[in-house]
């Protein structure tokens, strides 16, 4: 199965790719987001970690998401790329792509996606591989991944505005002129993130 989800982010597309190509700040650039935990780095640069991101439940109570995956990115193509690992997403493929548009940058995720059901199979049924995927991508993909692209959005304009309007250097230690906005950085980070 393949599921897309895109926005338009009214910032170039170098900005938004400098913002999520670290991922183990998730957390503090993204207010769902509960942790990002580094687990492994492997010879290539990819990195194993665990994450744990919220997902609006009934009743307005979020419920915590984890899953693991490993992690990639490339700044010739600004391409992000995921391959989970374990659970039930194990080996769901996730592609990150930042595009230049004329209003800034389209982001897209794409998200691959197959998990055979074969008890199903073996009593005839058809196209089992797509019911588990089907049913995670409307009830858990989607809605993280909404949410994820609309805090990039946010905090990828801001960025964007406070370069054009001089707050650049704010961020090296200098201090922020008034109507600059606060970097996601100097945030309180939640416990069991990294840094």
């Amino acid at each position: 199965m393949r599921s897309v989800v895109s926005i338009d982010v009214g910032a170039p597309p170098e900005v938004v790719f400098d913002l999520v190509r670290n991922v183990e700040r998730w957390a503090v650039l993204l207010p769902h987001y509960r942790s990002v935990r580094a687990l492994r780095r492997s010879r290539d640069g990819s990195l194993l970690a665990a994450y744990v991101a919220m997902l609006p439940g009934p009743l307005g109570l979020s419920v915590p998401v984890p899953w693991r995956s490993w992690s990639s990115s490339d700044p010739e193509t600004r391409e992000l790329r995921f391959r989970h690992a374990g659970g039930v997403t194990d080996g769901m493929q996730v592609t990150w792509r930042i595009e230049r548009v004329p209003s800034g940058s389209r982001v897209a995720i794409e998200h691959r996606f197959v998990r055979p059901l074969p008890v199903l199979r073996r009593l005839g049924a058809r196209r089992t591989d797509e019911l588990i995927p089907l049913l995670v991508d409307r009830l858990v993909v989607r809605p993280i991944a909404g949410r994820t692209l609309e805090a990039v959005r946010a905090a990828a304009e801001s960025q964007s505005h406070a370069q054009v309007a001089g707050c650049t250097g704010a961020s090296a230690g200098q201090p922020r002129s008034a109507g600059c906005p606060a970097d996601p950085s100097d945030s309180p980070r939640p416990s069991g993130t990294l840094r």
